[in-house]
């Protein structure tokens, strides 16, 4: 009898892994939208840092990241147990977060651009000198962020196995959050580190034919690194509220419905109508981030001046 409960347990463990392994593919899928925005994100938010603090910083991230997603994986079974209402809200309130830590983000850069010639180089020294502090300020804002992503995509999951067994989503969930933390911060590390593996191949010594050509690949990432790294901030910014975005239009189904409409209008515009239709409500997102982050920034300084 011993042998037969062993191999119904053996069986039953065989089931639920399959199950988890075909609810995380169906995950991964529906999640690899965010975690595009992840990568760009984190990539961007490590920008700035010497070149031999670079992967310290990245380490700091993601052990950051993975001690969100043990606070996210659990809490999201909890609310989805008692309080399922709730995830909505949840989510909404990070997405204004983002749009708005987005839109403070390009308000300072445009306020410093403009305001250049008022900064105190003796401040300004001190600032730069101050690394510890620089980094700590980095890392902290790249977990405040990947917790909201994290959020995202366990609220997807856990969307995907509503009406699996728990034992299932709680496989499920854990797997996509392990994965996918390997696999951003793994994709991040080796873009800040691109432009190093560039210098490496520059020196690599020789006068072969496979030499010559890593000489001139090594030259090309080099010159490449600094354009990607800016382009990486862009695209993280902007993702910010396309994914903050995205989160609040959902959450509000009248706007989510008009959304879909116009993305439906355009549909049916000759030959470019479907990719419009594909971009429109990435667009229309991004636009409603926007001003919804400029929206929660006159909020706070409105706040801030009344608590003054």
């Amino acid at each position: 009898m011993a042998g037969v409960s062993l191999l119904a347990l053996l069986d039953d463990i065989a089931a639920i892994l399959d199950d988890v392994a075909l609810m995380s593919k169906v995950a991964a899928k529906k999640t690899a939208g965010v975690l595009g925005d992840d990568l760009a994100l984190n990539a961007q938010q490590v920008s700035g840092v010497s070149a031999d603090r670079e992967l310290p910083v990245v380490w700091a991230v993601a052990k950051g990241s993975f001690k969100n997603k043990c606070i996210l994986v659990p809490g999201a079974l909890l609310i989805s147990a008692f309080i399922p209402w709730a995830i909505t809200p949840l989510l909404m309130f990070g997405g204004m977060f983002l749009c708005y830590e987005g839109f403070e983000k390009v308000y300072h850069s445009y306020k410093h651009r403009n305001t250049k010639a008022e900064i105190d180089p003796e401040k300004l020294a001190e600032a730069v000198a101050d690394l510890q502090a620089f980094e700590k300020k980095k890392i902290a804002g790249a977990i405040r962020t990947d917790f909201v992503l994290s959020a995202e995509i366990i609220a997807i999951t856990l969307g995907v196995v509503a009406q699996s067994s728990f034992a299932t989503q709680v496989f499920t969930l854990s797997a996509i959050a392990i994965l996918m933390t390997i696999g951003v911060y793994g994709l991040v590390a080796a873009i800040v580190k691109l432009d190093d593996f560039g210098l490496f191949l520059t020196r690599r010594e020789g006068v072969s034919v496979g030499v010559r050509f890593g000489h001139w690949l090594g030259a090309k990432l080099v010159n490449a690194a600094p354009y990607l790294m800016r382009g990486l901030t862009v695209i993280g910014t902007i993702a910010m509220f396309m994914v903050g975005g995205g989160i609040l239009t959902h959450g509000l189904h009248l706007v989510s419905e008009v959304i879909n409409h116009i993305a439906a209008l355009v549909d049916g515009l000759g030959l470019v109508g479907p990719v419009l239709a594909f971009i429109t409500p990435s667009l229309l997102n991004t636009l409603f981030g926007l001003m919804a982050g400029a929206v929660a920034l006159m909020a706070m300084n409105m706040l801030q001046r009344v608590k003054n």
